[in-house]
């Protein structure tokens, strides 16, 4: 049965969160603000925020820089998987991968189906890994932050969760580049 093992230790991870917007800034970065709370709640740590505009090189080039350190477990990011010609995270994002988590978007989509129908058809949420980091990009709405954290990296990223989970991988996730 799938679900949190107690008798499992919690290891907490350093979690990175990045919001896409030509508009927002701290002040009125909710999205970002739901991701960091529940980061927190969760017992993990915010290894680090930042916002950048919907611009390719400038997500890739913060994504590298959390990419290349060796504190940063994953990297959350908000806004830019939509549909428009701004919105480019998912391009950012899929240029860095060595291994897209296809199944991500697929189970992001079936939860947000069941909120918001059909329009969840207009999200290009996606995952991978890079340089043996997590990245996961989620719309930039507060319900879809809320439901990719609580409904999928809140159980993923917890090493009690059973029958498997993101953060017992980890160590083997640059297995490739040892070689």
């Amino acid at each position: 049965m799938a679900g949190i093992d107690p008798s499992r230790e919690f290891i907490p991870l350093h979690l990175a969160v990045l919001t896409v917007s030509d508009t927002r800034t701290r002040a009125d970065d909710t999205s970002g603000d739901v991701l960091e709370s529940r980061i927190k709640e969760a017992g993990h740590e915010v290894a680090a925020r930042n916002i950048v505009s919907d611009d390719v090189n400038q997500i890739r080039n913060q994504l590298q820089i959390w990419i290349s350190d060796p504190y940063v477990d994953a990297v959350i990011s908000t806004g830019g998987t939509g549909l428009t010609g701004r919105d480019v995270t998912p391009e950012a994002f899929q240029s860095l991968y060595e291994k897209e988590i296809d199944g991500f978007s697929a189970l992001f989509h079936r939860i947000s189906f069941d909120k918001i129908g059909t329009s969840t058809i207009q999200s290009r949420a996606t995952a991978g890994v890079a340089g043996g980091t997590y990245l996961f990009a989620l719309p930039g709405s507060p319900g879809a932050c809320k439901d990719g954290w609580d409904e999928i990296l809140k159980y993923q990223l917890d090493s009690r969760y059973r029958p498997c989970n993101f953060v017992e991988i980890m160590p083997r996730l640059r297995e490739h580049l040892a070689r």
